[in-house]
């Protein structure tokens, strides 16, 4: 019996999709290309996408898992003898715990709908980016996923007690730990966070929530050097009291581009200045925090240390000036073709690595632009350099300048296809070995997310 057919048989007429049903949908970051993959897998339950894995093996079919498409880094490349996996139909909120701050959810579980349940719950999901509206928690917990909040909460990581996966035979991996300590021999949830579906395909994941704020004060400041940016991030962390959980840095290229070149969002502070900061506190007391955040923003701005500064009056207000952060689709589709880059550095060698960069793209490519800007709190920014006609030569420039400061090239979207030629500049050739002999355990037909991270 042909595998397609068996498939079918065990995950129903609703659980699998062939022709246009495949092709209309991607098969490149950023929505490109048409999916050329035999077929997609579409299992209800655990059980189905064991008993789906274990044929798969039988037949040594390789297959490629999917989340919600939102990453940057080509992990759900498909080629023709591929057949895609995706748990869209395993989306369920199963469970929340109020009294311990755990939430239990299927890999499935759209981001946004896992942050309203824990907010009406009274708890908040710390994990949040501008795809929230898409992005799946299994494909989160496979990229280990950061976002705007990891200067205070950490990346995905952080935010996971316990999880389930089926491994590449169809063996089901429970690890559905609740507890926030538990020592209890290798921690093997550890192997598949991050692991971007290549050790196992994740199908739920017990959540650590926080505590929800009861307030959150927003501000947009612009400051004259970098010294200047770095120090800030240094007050704040003490000023605040802990509470800052966003440091979000624009350079002057980045700022001035989103404001004045497309017209597309308010200018909320004059775009001359060299760095914009918008930086966030979440804190219970509404009045008390509203006071701290004016009295140490106006601290700094009468010392000098803030050259300008607007604070959100409202929640709208805030929302504003997000949507300008995280605004990368116009970015990306108005310097086409554009070369687009996750990286972290220590804050230390961000200014000169960027003017470093900057200069030796131009130099290469006098018509090309580079705007810079991310998280920075935790050490994340991201590049843009376009028209990049020769990408292969733009991301050369970018990653040998970051490995001679021993920078990653994958701050927190992976390494996926795209960065697989350079993982060498971030990880020692050792590294690298105890990676290929995890993969070599876990998968030894290499029928799990072939081609990524490593060549197939």
């Amino acid at each position: 019996m042909d595998i397609i057919q068996s498939l079918g048989e065990i995950v129903g007429s609703k659980g699998l999709l062939s022709g246009d049903d495949v092709t209309s949908r991607p098969n490149f970051s950023w929505g490109m290309g048409n999916c050329p993959a035999r077929a997609i897998v579409r299992p209800s339950t655990t059980e189905e996408l064991s008993r789906v894995m274990a044929l798969c093996h039988q037949y040594d079919q390789t297959v490629v898992p999917w989340g919600g498409l939102s990453g940057l880094v080509n992990g759900i490349t498909c080629e023709p003898d591929d057949i895609v996996i995706t748990l869209e139909r395993m989306n369920a909120i199963e469970h929340i715990d109020a009294e311990a701050g755990t939430m239990t959810v299927q890999s499935g579980a759209i981001l946004q709908n896992v942050q309203e349940a824990a907010s009406d719950a009274g708890w908040l999901f710390a994990v949040d980016f501008g795809a929230r509206g898409s992005a799946h928690i299994g494909g989160m917990i496979s990229t280990n996923a950061g976002g705007n909040s990891v200067v205070r909460y950490g990346m995905m990581r952080e935010q996971v007690l316990g999880l389930e996966a089926v491994m590449a035979d169809g063996t089901v991996i429970s690890s559905m730990n609740e507890m926030l300590k538990n020592n209890a021999g290798y921690d093997i949830k550890h192997l598949f966070i991050g692991s971007e579906g290549t050790l196992g395909i994740v199908t739920r994941a017990v959540l650590r929530l926080r505590p929800a704020p009861r307030t959150v004060q927003t501000a947009f400041v612009a400051l004259n050097s970098f010294t200047e940016v770095a120090g800030l991030l240094r007050q704040l962390g003490t000023d605040f009291e802990g509470k800052l959980s966003s440091f979000e840095v624009m350079w002057h290229n980045h700022y001035h581009y989103m404001v004045e070149e497309t017209g597309k969002h308010q200018a909320f502070l004059p775009t001359h200045y060299p760095y914009y900061v918008l930086l966030e506190t979440e804190g219970s007391d509404a009045e008390r925090e509203e006071e701290l955040f004016m009295s140490v923003l106006g601290g700094l701005m009468e010392e000098g240390h803030i050259a300008d500064a607007v604070i959100a009056q409202s929640s709208q207000q805030a929302a504003q000036i997000w949507e300008m952060r995280d605004d990368v689709e116009t970015l990306v589709h108005n310097i086409s073709p554009v070369a687009v880059f996750d990286v972290s550095l220590p804050i230390r060698e961000m200014e000169t690595y960027v003017q470093t960069v900057e200069a030796a793209v131009k130099q290469r490519f006098p018509e090309a632009r580079l705007v810079a800007f991310g998280h920075l709190g935790d050490g994340n920014i991201h590049l843009g350099v376009g028209p990049a006609e020769d990408k292969h030569a733009v991301e050369t420039i970018v990653y040998d300048e970051l490995a001679k400061i021993n920078g990653s090239v994958s701050a927190e979207h992976g390494i996926g296809m795209e960065k697989r030629e350079f993982l060498p500049c971030s990880r020692s050739p050792a590294e690298i070995a105890v990676m290929r002999s995890l993969k070599q355990a876990l998968d030894p037909k290499h029928l799990l997310n072939p081609g990524k991270v490593f060549e197939a």
